[in-house]
């Protein structure tokens, strides 16, 4: 009768445990997926109707017109390339740099490693607010003031020390034995990283893509720094301009936010697979 008691309260308490993930779960996705369907709903909405009291959920009627009109009254085409021309840059040199360094401290032995690795791991701690002035006088003084090189150079010397981080320790679940092997076959570093680093990585490095698309995107304080001339604005640079110095143009905001926003949705769906992938495996080994 003692166990039959003990085994019936497990299971209440596994129910009252699972029940209350579920609310818990359910609670964080309404507090993020809400001011996305706010940001669709005002898209569609006259300007008139988008903070009327109780809100409206459902546009009536749906403004349509109100995409193109935002994509049309500023040069959004020009934005759009300026915004690719980044993110393809950036994305490349994170791709490549944070690999080739993953690789370097956890398939190569070397004097250092990995204090050179900890005191890296240490800047992380850094806020990126201490660094905005040193960095803007620094590219000042190089003359690439209002240019796309303080937003894509960077990317070429190591890709982030995250992105690093993820990848050694994701290239740490990578048997030894491999690497053995292809040296008893005659291969050198990176044949190995070529060869056998690289395409037993796919997840991992579509993860770090991912996360370079995103960031690189969505960025607002980098061209904000560092751009002046308004043919060089990326997409998000060119929505404050909808935001006059009184009054703000919501409807067509929103407008032009919703399809900004929709190739980052459209990016994660295709990858989710590979993001979870990577990022399961990524925390596997120390």
């Amino acid at each position: 009768m003692g166990a039959l008691r003990r085994r019936r309260a497990f299971l209440r308490q596994s129910k009252l445990s699972l029940v209350t993930g579920y609310v818990a779960l359910i609670s964080i996705s309404v507090l993020f997926i809400v001011p996305f369907i706010w940001l669709i709903r005002s898209s569609l909405m006259d300007l008139s109707q988008i903070f009327t009291m109780p809100p409206e959920w459902i546009p009536e009627p749906f403004k349509w017109d109100n995409f193109q009109r935002a994509l049309t009254v500023l040069p959004f085409d020009t934005f759009f390339i300026n915004t690719i021309i980044i993110v393809v840059s950036v994305l490349i040199g994170t791709v490549v740099t944070s690999s080739i360094a993953a690789f370097g401290f956890s398939r190569i032995k070397w004097k250092g490693r990995d204090t050179v690795f900890a005191i890296l791991m240490t800047s992380m701690m850094l806020p990126a607010a201490v660094t905005i002035i040193p960095s803007f006088l620094g590219w000042q003084m190089l003359g690439f003031y209002d240019t796309y090189y303080p937003l894509i150079v960077p990317a070429y010397f190591g890709g982030g020390i995250f992105n690093i981080f993820l990848l050694r320790q994701f290239y740490l679940t990578i048997p030894q034995d491999f690497d053995e092997a292809a040296f008893v076959d005659g291969a050198n570093y990176f044949q190995i990283y070529w060869r056998i680093i690289l395409p037993l990585s796919r997840s991992a490095i579509i993860v770090v893509a991912l996360f370079s698309f995103l960031g690189s995107w969505n960025d607002f304080m980098g061209p904000l720094i560092y751009l002046k001339s308004d043919n060089l604005f990326t997409l998000a640079l060119g929505l404050q301009m909808f935001q006059g110095s009184y009054t703000a143009q919501w409807d067509l905001l929103m407008a032009a936010s919703a399809a900004v926003v929709l190739p980052c949705v459209i990016v994660f769906l295709v990858g989710q697979r590979y993001f979870l992938e990577g990022i399961t495996l990524s925390g596997l080994k120390g």
